[in-house]
């Protein structure tokens, strides 16, 4: 079965950092593209950022564009999202997901996630 299992998140002032990892397993994770989206209090889910199987190619959202950076390390099976400069709108439970091909064409197609983790910043 596809386990995806987020882990970093905390409390962090503005202007802060955090480091998001994902843990996966139940498919080869190396071939399959993968992203972050979060989910604000009261919001609808939010695409973040997408990454390609090898790695080669990452996309953000606007609105974190500059501040964070998607990566992966296929040998250990993680997904990662270094958050910098964090802001208080970047308040959400994030999540990772997993896309059915190597590379995707709508943000929206990922089909597993996980169970989340919560990312508060805050004075």
């Amino acid at each position: 079965e596809v386990q995806l299992v987020e882990s970093g998140g905390g409390l962090v002032q503005p202007g802060g950092s955090l480091r998001l990892s994902c843990a996966a397993s139940g498919f080869t994770f190396s071939n399959y593209a993968m992203s972050w989206v979060r989910q604000a209090p009261g919001k609808g889910l939010e695409w973040v950022s997408g990454i390609n199987s090898n790695g080669g190619t990452t996309r953000y959202a606007d609105s974190v564009k500059g501040r964070f950076t998607i990566s992966r390390d296929n040998a250990k099976n993680t997904l990662y999202l270094q958050m910098n400069s964090l802001k208080p709108e970047d308040t959400a439970v994030y999540y990772c997901a997993k896309y059915p091909h190597g590379g995707w064409t709508s943000i929206g197609e990922y089909e597993y996630w996980g169970q989340g983790t919560q990312v508060t910043v805050s004075s």
